[in-house]
């Protein structure tokens, strides 16, 4: 699976169901690119295109049970991956890594702002 894919994924499990040209801001692919993209997950059966219930004229991209799996195992791999590499440092990598979580956390709510701002 590409990165676009799975971060196009993850962005479905985050915010919920979305239009193709939403998506594709997010991701920053075009439009065309997000079409052809969707229409691939949406064939490997990871997410469906649903009419939006407040706009008929409107087709959003949901994420299926098989593709909140997929990104709950990616997430889960990601973790456990880490947690090993984590376990071979020292004490005070682990001490600097807990002193940097609070600038990392700001870090990816800057980021949550970000995308949120190029999606507007």
């Amino acid at each position: 699976m590409s990165i676009t894919s799975a971060a196009t994924l993850a962005t479905l499990d985050r915010t919920g169901p979305r239009r193709i040209t939403d998506l594709a801001v997010i991701e920053g692919v075009t439009q065309p690119a997000m079409t052809v993209l969707v229409r691939v997950m949406e064939e490997s059966g990871l997410v469906e295109r649903r009419g939006d219930p407040s706009d008929k004229r409107v087709t959003l991209v949901c994420l299926t049970g098989a593709g909140a799996s997929y990104v709950r195992a990616r997430r889960r791999a990601g973790v456990e991956a880490f947690a090993r590499l984590i376990d071979e440092l020292t004490r005070e990598e682990v001490n600097a890594l807990k002193a940097a979580l609070p600038a990392l956390l700001h870090l990816a709510e800057l980021e949550d702002q970000d995308r949120e701002g190029a999606k507007q």
